[in-house]
């Protein structure tokens, strides 16, 4: 069959699969009929849009499915074991740009300042270099971590890096155009921090301290990004959907990776204050502290999500 025949044919009940319902006995069905047809259109015409428009279907009819599953009855579980993590799986080439967005702008600001030490005040601020150059001078560099009462400590950083979040998020809105803007910013800023503390020769000891709380931090702002990515991008390549609907899904997926952020940023507030000022602690203790936090964020919202995809038979189906 000719593949404009085949979308004829077949064009009409693929659309009215797009009205939404709670019969889990047509979502089923429904999911069979789309599964044969995807499977005749990978067959027949490989290289078409029109796997992609399948698929789009039957990757909403498949979540509807699981929504509407018994084990909804713990919808927090369900949330972070399942619909986050293929929410991930689905915008994993997301993650990896944005990841590679970040490292090329703080190798950026490692350059930059390497060649130009005034590139570092011009950054961070005559203010915060002069402190940090005084706190270095009288053999406590990272005298910073320990000026604040720890509970009001935890309160600012915390308050802020919350409203950070949600800025990258939102900023997503202007076709993902700001979200890269903060990320260029942020990712420049810590890589003229890092080189500040190289150029005086701490820098692998500022590693230990910062990075503390500094892993979970950093990666949560990756994510960040990625959440306003996510709504970004679905306004700017709405694919099958009109640009409403894409931008409406988009959203969504973007504030549920915001939200299964805030344990982390609260987590990163805490080590903040509460453990980065204990700068003389144990070298082993450091690097547990920093291997422990690298090793989950890269299980939970890369490893994790492959896992769980291939679990529920969704590996085949690309569902982006």
């Amino acid at each position: 069959m000719r593949e404009g025949h085949f979308i004829k044919v077949n064009k009409e009940r693929w659309d009215s699969y797009l009205a939404e319902t709670n019969d889990p006995d047509e979502l089923a069905k429904r999911f069979a009929y789309l599964v044969d047809d995807l499977g005749y259109a990978k067959t027949h015409y490989p290289q078409s849009n029109t796997i992609k428009y399948i698929n789009s279907i039957a990757a909403n009819i498949y979540l509807s499915i699981y929504k509407n599953k018994k084990e909804k009855g713990n919808k927090f579980k369900l949330f972070f074991l399942e619909e986050l993590p293929l929410i991930m799986y689905r915008n994993r080439k997301t993650l990896w740009y944005t990841f590679l967005f970040f490292m090329a702008f703080m190798l950026l600001g490692i350059f930059s300042s390497w060649r130009d030490q005034s590139f570092v005040r011009g950054v961070l601020g005559d203010q915060y270099v002069d402190m940090t150059m005084s706190n270095i001078a009288s053999g406590d560099p990272f005298k910073v971590y320990k000026e604040q009462n720890e509970f009001s400590m935890f309160l600012s950083i915390t308050w802020n890096n919350m409203r950070v979040m949600f800025l990258f998020f939102l900023s997503g809105i202007t076709c993902s155009v700001g979200t890269i803007y903060l990320l260029f910013k942020n990712s420049l800023m810590l890589g003229v921090f890092e080189q500040m503390f190289f150029a005086h020769k701490l820098g692998f000891k500022s590693i230990l301290v910062v990075f503390t709380h500094g892993t979970l931090e950093i990666s949560g702002m990756i994510i960040e990004a990625t959440a306003g990515l996510v709504m970004g991008n679905a306004i700017l390549f709405p694919g099958t959907y009109t640009r409403k609907q894409s931008f409406v899904r988009g959203a969504k997926d973007g504030i549920k990776i915001v939200v299964s952020l805030i344990p982390i940023v609260i987590t990163a507030g805490f080590f903040e204050s509460y453990i980065t000022r204990h700068t003389e602690m144990p070298l082993v203790l450091n690097i547990l502290i920093l291997t422990a936090s690298l090793a989950f964020i890269v299980f939970y919202f890369i490893l994790f999500p492959q896992k769980v995809a291939k679990r529920l038979s969704l590996q085949h189906v690309d569902f982006k």
